[in-house]
């Protein structure tokens, strides 16, 4: 798997981002989604924040290792990386396709909306 992130671009794909979990490198998995949103399924060791509240969250957010954001299809997801990347992120992405494409290709068993 492609753990060097310098081989992402600003989006990440959902095989990437397992194959950086499996490697057990360091990074923040950031949800977006809302509380109730997260209460049908989540990916384990996330940080929730919904997208409305990460602008008050900027300054606790770590900018030392990769930054992956996630929502539901990878829309809300975009505007947070890119206003986290105008906000001085160098080392953020986008999870690609959500975790509606997480559940269809990583977690099958994860339940889906």
């Amino acid at each position: 798997m492609k753990s060097d992130t310098r081989d992402w671009g600003p989006d990440i794909d959902v095989q990437a981002l397992a194959g950086l979990r499996a490697d057990g490198v360091v990074h923040t998995l950031l949800d977006v989604r809302e509380p109730n949103e997260v209460a049908v399924c989540a990916i384990a060791d996330s940080l929730f924040i919904p997208m409305q509240q990460i602008p008050r969250h900027v300054t606790d957010l770590p900018r030392e290792h990769p930054l992956v954001v996630l929502c539901h299809h990878g829309t809300r997801s975009g505007m947070v990386a890119d206003f986290l990347r105008g906000n001085g992120f160098a080392n953020v992405f986008n999870l690609a396709g959500g975790i509606d494409a997480w559940a269809q290709v990583v977690e099958p068993e994860m339940a889906r909306y």
